[in-house]
């Protein structure tokens, strides 16, 4: 290939770089089959044969998110990262290493990395952080930390859906190299109510900043979400399901059919199904939600009426 051709070709690749990605180190394979899910999503992508070769692609080309080796500890990654941000400051990070501790994982969080993910990786999930990581504005990614160790993180972070995502992702991964954790669907509570506050509370305005703790006590684990939002009167619901008696569930479907809201309603009923508390303040914009760990306190039951639930929750 003569100069001009190289050259030509060099132009091409960065020409394109917005909608390329670059793999470190990841031979076929190596991560299920993460090239076949990132081409099924319209992910074009180059490899860099290794750290030192990554680097001097991204002076080429400004790549917007790069993968890591996956077989390179989150301690090696972290100092990559510094080179990379020496040379492409903004490049969205997703950090994929073989094993984790919870500092490494703290650690991540605290340096704003996109994502990390320890195996067993999931190739169909990271190619959709992938993707996503592609398409975000950088303006509205920030979740910074304001407290971090194994039985307290805190952190605000901008109201943004896919921040939600990757923070729920986190802490499923945080979970994992903990030996002892709250069981899996209380994440499925957390997103819920998460996704609320951003979408009700915050009103999907990414400017707009909520603050988020999870905590581990001796016997429970805890949840507590504060949004920007006004609050809420329990009776001002008609548009959830929990507004609803059993036999009448689905009377918020037509409620939300006339108001244009789109299809839900379900989730403060699925979160109060899972935690064994819920517990509002006088305003409405914060919440706790508490699951007790086995043989501590048992579940208190309490009737709608006596729990007061956010007119910002409908879904």
């Amino acid at each position: 290939m003569g100069l001009s051709e190289k050259s030509e070709l060099r132009d091409d690749r960065h020409h394109s770089s917005d909608s390329r990605l670059l793999l470190i180190g990841l031979d076929a394979g190596s991560v299920g089959d993460l090239e076949q899910q990132l081409t099924s999503l319209q992910c074009s992508f180059d490899h860099a044969a290794g750290s030192a070769d990554a680097l001097r692609q991204l002076r080429e080309i400004p790549y917007p998110v790069v993968i890591t080796d996956p077989n390179t500890s989150i301690r090696e990654d972290l100092a990559l990262v510094d080179e990379i941000w020496r040379v492409r400051p903004g490049v969205r990070l997703i950090l994929l290493a073989p094993s984790g501790t919870p500092e490494d994982l703290i650690a991540v969080l605290r340096r704003r990395v996109f994502l990390c993910q320890v195996a067993p990786f999931n190739a169909t999930e990271i190619a959709r952080y992938a993707a996503s990581a592609m398409e975000a504005d950088n303006s509205n990614l920030g979740i910074e930390v304001l407290s971090a160790d194994r039985d307290w993180i805190s952190v605000r972070m901008n109201s943004d859906l896919l921040n939600a995502d990757r923070l729920t992702a986190f802490f499923r991964q945080f979970q994992m190299t903990m030996p002892e954790r709250p069981p899996g669907e209380m994440m499925v509570a957390f997103e819920e109510i998460l996704q609320n506050a951003i979408e009700h509370g915050a009103q999907n305005d990414p400017s707009k900043l909520l603050e988020i703790a999870a905590v581990r006590t001796a016997r429970a684990f805890v949840f507590y979400i504060s949004d920007p939002g006004k609050g809420f009167h329990p009776d001002a619901l008609p548009h959830a399901a929990i507004s609803y008696p059993p036999e009448h569930m689905t009377g918020h479907i037509e409620i939300r059919k006339r108001s244009g809201m789109r299809p839900g309603g379900y989730g403060i009923l699925i979160a109060s199904g899972i935690v064994d508390e819920m517990i509002y303040s006088e305003v409405g914009n914060e919440v706790l939600l508490i699951k007790h760990k086995a043989g501590s306190e048992p579940r208190r039951q309490s009737s709608h009426e006596e729990t007061r639930v956010p007119s910002r929750v409908d879904d």
